[in-house]
């Protein structure tokens, strides 16, 4: 079963309860960060790192001596980068989806290939936790094609949680696809409650089951309890603000580790979890490749 962990906006808890979960669980679990531009799931994990690579992306080249500037590599790309001119061609691999396009339209065969690095993917273990993650390189705007190599690593059997990353943009798209449930973080507060919103329009987009933890709990107002209610989504987990914990968090640890509280916690949601998705195994896999489509 793969559970993705996701939020409307950053800071609700997403990663505590992420790595969290995948501590408390005492069989192998896998836990991979897509959130590649700012991965910070190691912190708490702390893995042994086994095996490191750089992941390149294919991209066009233009042979100018082939081509007759035709223009059918342009017409047919979607993200506008390659560009025609009266005497050239331009390509501009930064805006490239290496969707693979322009090499098969091209009637003089003029585009070539060459890769790009865009990041590295890192994979390794502590105790029963398999780990893998993404590192987007500095100034790179092209996320969803790391996001999908990192999933790529996740084994087919067995339990899978991601933490996902923050917003409803591309990359948390990319990363929902696949998944067999989307268990949602949000804290009490108006601007957690309209990033919700945000949120559960883009997993209903996807036609994802859903569940709610509330983070903060305590904080707050009743909004976010009264939308759950009507728009009859299942509160799997509310959490009280600890300042103990926060201190905790603050410093790297697993609260699992610290507090047996945690722990029961992140035990009784994984019951819950297994009880509300029970038998949607497989509903989000089907078309694997539509998000790179429009992603």
């Amino acid at each position: 079963m793969i559970i993705t962990i996701a939020s409307g906006k950053g800071g609700t808890g997403k990663t505590t309860i992420a790595t969290n979960l995948a501590a408390a669980l005492e069989g192998p679990v896998q836990l991979l960060d897509c959130d590649v531009e700012e991965p910070n799931a190691h912190l708490f994990i702390d893995p042994q790192i086994q095996r490191s690579f750089e992941f390149q992306l294919e991209v066009p080249e233009i042979d100018l001596e082939k081509c007759t500037l035709c223009g059918k590599c342009q017409d047919i790309c979607q993200f506008n980068a390659i560009a025609v001119l009266p005497e050239t061609a331009l390509t501009f691999p930064e805006l490239c989806h290496s969707c693979g396009g322009c090499f098969l339209v091209c009637p003089e065969d003029a585009v070539k290939s060459r890769t790009r690095p865009i990041g590295v993917v890192e994979m390794g273990y502590r105790k029963n936790i398999r780990f893998v993650h993404g590192r987007l390189r500095v100034g790179e705007a092209m996320a969803p094609p790391l996001i999908r190599r990192v999933k790529a690593e996740a084994h087919p059997d067995g339990l899978t949680i991601i933490d996902a990353p923050p917003g409803t943009s591309c990359p948390v798209v990319t990363t929902l696809w696949g998944s067999d449930a989307v268990l949602l973080v949000t804290e009490p507060t108006p601007f957690g409650l309209h990033d919700l919103e945000l949120a559960v329009g883009a997993v209903r987009e996807l036609q994802l089951p859903m569940g709610l933890v509330i983070n903060r709990a305590d904080l707050g107002d009743r909004r976010v309890h009264d939308y759950a209610a009507r728009e009859n989504i299942p509160i799997l987990l509310e959490i009280p603000f600890d300042r103990q914990a926060a201190g905790a968090y603050a410093r790297g640890r697993l609260l699992v580790e610290e507090f047996p509280l945690w722990r029961d916690m992140m035990l009784g949601l994984f019951e819950r979890l297994q009880k509300t998705f029970a038998g949607v195994e497989n509903v989000g896999r089907e078309s694997e490749a539509h998000p790179a489509l429009t992603c």
